[in-house]
């Protein structure tokens, strides 16, 4: 009983402190591992099969766009760096350089790519000639490097996993339809397969990528009110089209420029899962994404046939399309309870020497610690059902939450007072003016705006700060 006790006390309670807790359950669910490098991580099996499982997934949803999978070299020259002002601009504090090739001096240094955006307008300037050409709408998988002055696992370290779509057309419509459609992809996903619930919207200028005409977001709110964005899609005109002669003959036969996209989600995604779903017992981890999604432990493994009856039910729940493991190590069942807990795993099927004379084993959820008892023979079918059962009641708790923990503010009293003592999302309205963003940042300690939401409210005709005629309705918060 120590033993089992001293593996769970080792979680700090979120509300005690929610950095140190995030800290506790990424290192107590095994998902990552420290390095010599000071902010690299190490992504550990247990992380790195839910980065599988989310690959696979937006992989599919990807493909059903008519989106194709290239790979691009992870070295920038930085002359092709420059070409594009403000797109380098934004990156430049934070790009790692590559000066020698061995023990030779390179001509020109490279950076390790914190984005890809000026290879492939390199390798659409090249690719792209004529209206038959188009649309090319590609996507890579792979790693970027950026230089971040603080790091924590998943949410912000200096290298880390993504996928990165670049897309070319001929009209700016098509670009703005294809740059829409990808955020929705983004939330329809983060929603049915993360149970995370999102807001979608448009970033302001002052927010939005360097060298974007428009970047689009989807949000999410975490379990202590700070802000995550989860998602981005950003309309690059024909800005880079112009930076690299990206042109193509039209049907008219006269020479056009593209009109470009490009859109990202990454590893902060299991920052996201963690700090949505999680409690003070560790991971929570929504079916659809799980890699184990049940597991079956045997109490009394030794007495009789448990050992072998837990095994045949675990290869009754695989061939049944279940993701089962089962845990038939020498810890002591209270132990393996708590392990199951903190790994997040969505159930856990026990099965003892008494269950076994009822043909029967108890199903345990993950999320509100239920038992269900249920027949040995119908094991496969109420797993499924109550899989299913959890995936949907842990996305509406994580709605509920995210509206108990949105706020109205028409006034500038009562949009202080909220940000000052109620974490959370603020809805206002706002003027447009990047002076009133700042001076809201500045004085309310980091609140800064989300996203315009596609669903726009009129809550009063004039903007929260300055009292100039409002014109966009705004998600404001604190974020990650």
């Amino acid at each position: 009983m120590a033993s089992d006790k001293k593996f769970v006390e080792e979680i700090t309670s979120m509300e005690e402190d929610f950095a140190q807790w995030y800290t506790d359950v990424v290192k107590k669910a095994d998902l990552t591992g420290y390095t010599q490098l000071k902010g690299f991580m190490v992504i550990k099996p247990a992380g790195y099969a839910i980065w599988e499982n989310i690959q696979n997934e937006l992989d599919r949803r990807f493909k059903e766009t008519g989106v194709e999978n290239v790979y691009l070299p992870c070295l920038i020259p930085e002359g092709l760096l420059q070409k594009e002002k403000d797109h380098v601009e934004g990156f430049a504090p934070e790009v790692a350089w590559v000066t020698h090739g061995g023990a030779q001096e390179l001509e020109e240094r490279m950076c390790v790519r914190p984005t890809s955006e000026t290879l492939f307008s390199d390798f659409y300037s090249r690719d792209v000639h004529s209206y038959r050409d188009l649309p090319k709408v590609y996507n890579q998988w792979c790693s970027v490097l950026r230089w971040e002055k603080t790091t924590r696992p998943f949410l912000r370290s200096r290298e880390f996993l993504w996928q990165e779509g670049h897309t070319v057309h001929a009209t700016a419509g098509e670009a703005q339809e294809r740059t829409e459609q990808m955020l929705n992809v983004y939330a329809d996903f983060a929603e049915e397969f993360l149970a995370i619930p999102v807001v979608r919207g448009q970033k302001t200028e002052k927010e939005k990528f360097a060298g974007a005409i428009a970047t689009y977001t989807i949000e999410a709110l975490m379990h202590d009110g700070k802000a995550l964005q989860c998602g981005t899609s950003h309309n690059f005109g024909d800005g880079f089209a112009k930076a690299f002669e990206i042109r193509y003959v039209s049907k008219d036969n006269t020479l056009e420029y593209c009109h470009q996209t490009s859109w990202g989600m990454t590893t902060r995604m299991i920052g996201a899962i963690i700090m949505v779903h999680g409690d003070n017992s560790g991971l929570k981890l929504p079916p659809r994404v799980a890699p184990v999604q049940a597991m079956v432990i045997p109490i009394q493994q030794k007495k009789g046939n448990v050992l072998e009856k837990a095994r045949e039910l675990m290869e009754t729940l695989r061939k049944a399309g279940i993701r089962a493991k089962i845990d038939d190590t020498d810890k002591s069942p209270g132990f393996k309870f708590s392990e199951q807990e903190m790994r997040g795993i969505p159930v856990r099927l026990e099965v003892g020497p008494k269950d076994l004379e009822k043909g029967q084993c108890v199903i345990v959820r993950r999320d509100t610690r239920e038992k269900i008892t249920a027949a040995l023979d119908d094991a496969a079918s109420v797993v499924k059902e109550t899989l299913e059962t959890i995936q949907n009641d842990m996305f509406e708790n994580a709605k509920a939450r995210m509206e108990s923990m949105t706020y109205t503010a028409t006034t500038k009293e009562a949009f202080c007072e909220i940000a000052e003592t109620k974490p959370g999302f603020i809805r206002s309205m706002w003027c447009g003016e990047r002076s009133c963003e700042d001076e809201i940042k500045d004085q309310l300690g980091g609140v800064t705006s989300r996203c315009m939401p596609f669903h726009q409210e009129h809550l009063s005709d004039t903007c929260i700060w300055c009292g100039r005629p409002a014109k966009a309705m705004v998600y404001w918060g604190k974020a990650y």
